[in-house]
């Protein structure tokens, strides 16, 4: 009898992945060169999947290792993924590079964020913009997104609110469409109480490209864009679900704003 739940909860849990997907049972059978029966008789639980076949389907789905160790469990198997904390010393090697890349980005700011948007590291360029921030925004764990659409975070300081509140909600919306996070489709429901507006239109000053960040600061106007970079070849949970995310100066204004503000502060440029 417990078998029998266990091969139904897996089920439901796999279809849901291939709804979310957009694909048929036909597309992920032809996919996976098994017959579409075989796959109906998985999902209704019918039909127990070997360990081999729950990877296959996690990987065709794009099911992010968390996900995947869920889906193993469901399915009768121990999780295969780890994971760990970042000062694990398993984890020795990404945390110097997180300090590399970190600190390589000065002038500029950059911060590492989980898959929650909660602030892991940051750069001392970005540990600046949040002067003025509410400490109880600030108070562990720091969601760098509440920081900066609250009325109470960066909100009031950032010149173009509408334009980019709708960005950060449409990057977490593809966010919660790739994981199924209840927490982050939490998260999106308290941003979007937040005011601000929404944006539709490119700034015609970037030619639709990019969405910047329009930032007023002692110094002026800062204006830049982002990049996000992961760990691509990571098969542990935490390093996986790590990003990082680097802003650039979209102008020569903000550039040599930064340059003067690290050369205050002593930040190596």
């Amino acid at each position: 009898m417990i078998g029998n739940m266990n091969r139904t909860a897996f089920g439901e849990q796999l279809r849901a992945w291939r709804q979310r997907r957009h694909m048929s049972q036909l597309s992920l059978a032809t996919e996976l060169q098994i017959s579409s029966r075989h796959l109906s008789f998985v999902e209704t639980g019918r039909s127990q999947p070997s360990r081999a076949m729950v990877l296959r389907l996690a990987e065709s789905l794009d099911v992010p290792l968390r996900e995947r160790n869920n889906l193993l469990v469901a399915a009768g198997f121990a999780p295969m993924y780890g994971s760990r904390p970042l000062s694990d010393p398993a984890l020795s090697a990404a945390r110097k590079a997180v300090d590399l890349i970190l600190n390589g980005h000065e002038p500029y700011p950059a911060l590492l964020v989980d898959r929650h948007w909660t602030l892991v590291a940051a750069n001392r360029a970005a540990t600046g913009f949040f002067a003025g921030v509410d400490p109880a925004l600030l108070a562990p764990p720091t969601n760098v997104l509440r920081v900066s659409l609250h009325p109470d975070g960066l909100a009031p300081r950032i010149a173009n609110l509408a334009q980019w509140r709708t960005h950060v909600l449409a990057r977490l919306a593809r966010d919660i469409e790739l994981t199924a996070d209840p927490a982050l489709a939490q998260l999106a429901t308290e941003l979007r109480g937040y005011p601000g507006g929404e944006e539709h239109e490119p700034d015609p000053h970037f030619a639709g490209v990019v969405v910047p960040l329009k930032f007023r600061s002692d110094a002026g106007m800062l204006s830049m864009f982002s990049t996000t970079t992961v760990f691509g070849t990571a098969v542990e949970v935490t390093l996986s679900e790590l990003m990082f995310e680097a802003f650039y100066p979209a102008d020569d204004f903000t550039g040599q704003a930064f340059r003067q503000m690290a050369a205050i502060t002593g930040v190596e440029q």
